[in-house]
């Protein structure tokens, strides 16, 4: 597994800041680079598949449980008509199911024979492990707390990531309706009780972070929001001018765009719907898309999804191999 887990792992970061040319990048400047399945058809996955090279992993969402409160949903949707208004868009009926492809996208990973599996969102079975265990793939499974970590135990990973809620993107939580993001990826590390490697991931800005996480036991440390504006990111151009002019105020975990916690920079949409948004992914994600869509269009952040975590303003453009290296402790 070591051999895998570079120092530093750049983590999946779904819905287009992770490429292959990201990931192959990362795998040449000495890290480990993560696909990010999620949002993705399984035809779009195999295309990045086929595309990457070196040592890397793919991440792939947990289907999620029907949303608790569908009244909830609807309220929301009436609640965004603003939104559609502002952008000139259609709100689509609400999309109460959706598996995000998952049994189709465990047989890409399983067929490609994947070096590295990281889940989130919840929990795979058993069976699905142990299959991919089977094809040579090692799984990882995206925790954000001890409860978590010993149910993921019991599936029998070969590593866990602990994610802190200083993580930019989506948290991992199974208990979105209690989340609120306070812990770091320290604090997640320190409580998990296991023998297997443990990933961090959240808040690293600096080589600091880095070594403090190394040093408390961590396998590797994940970072993502670092190379949002990489060379080889994918990031949309109005989230790098909005993170290049230092537009952003801060960061807030928010369920606004998906319906699932998420940490992202603070914005006119965050501000007006952090408060009213309900728990329900993916059902909020596909609400709020073509909102999001039109918003990326016009080049206008403020009614985009600014995933970031708490060292977002550490972030910098250029090579992800400079990147890298400015992370590395010396």
């Amino acid at each position: 597994m070591r051999d895998l887990l570079r120092t530093v792992v750049v983590a999946p970061m779904a819905g287009g800041p992770s490429t292959p040319a990201l990931v192959t990048a990362a795998a040449r400047a000495g890290a480990t680079g993560f696909l990010a399945a999620g949002y993705k058809t399984p035809q779009a996955v195999e295309d990045e598949l086929r595309a990457v090279d070196g040592v890397y992993g793919l991440n792939i969402f947990v289907p999620a449980a029907p949303p608790p409160d569908v009244e909830a949903l609807e309220r929301y949707r009436r609640a965004l008509q603003p939104e559609a208004e502002r952008y000139g868009v259609e709100l689509p009926p609400l999309r109460l199911g959706d598996d995000d492809h998952f049994a189709a996208k465990v047989e890409l990973a399983r067929a490609y024979g994947v070096p590295l599996v990281s889940f989130t969102f919840g929990v795979p079975g058993r069976a699905v492990v142990a299959a991919l265990r089977e094809a040579g793939c090692r799984v990882l499974i995206t925790v954000t707390s001890d409860d978590e970590a010993q149910r993921a135990l019991a599936v029998g990973p070969d590593a866990l990531i602990a994610q802190g809620g200083t993580a930019g993107g989506h948290s991992a939580t199974t208990s979105p309706g209690s989340y609120t993001g306070d812990a770091t990826a320290l604090d997640v590390l320190r409580a998990i009780r296991t023998d297997v490697p443990v990933v961090a991931a959240g808040g690293v800005a600096g080589p600091a972070d880095v070594e403090r996480l190394l040093a408390a036991g961590a396998a590797a440390v994940q970072c993502g929001t670092a190379f949002l504006l990489a060379d080889e990111a994918g990031t949309r151009p109005a989230q790098r001018d909005f993170m290049l002019a230092g537009r952003g105020p801060g960061t807030v975990v928010t369920r606004a765009f998906t319906g699932q916690p998420a940490r992202a920079v603070r914005n006119r949409f965050t501000d007006a719907y952090t408060a009213v948004a309900p728990i329900g992914y993916p059902a909020v994600h596909h609400l709020t898309a073509p909102i999001r869509a039109a918003a990326a269009r016009a080049g206008d952040a403020d009614g985009l999804n600014l995933w970031a975590g708490t060292g977002f303003r550490s972030a910098r453009p250029g090579p992800v191999a400079d990147l890298l290296a400015a992370l590395m402790p010396s």
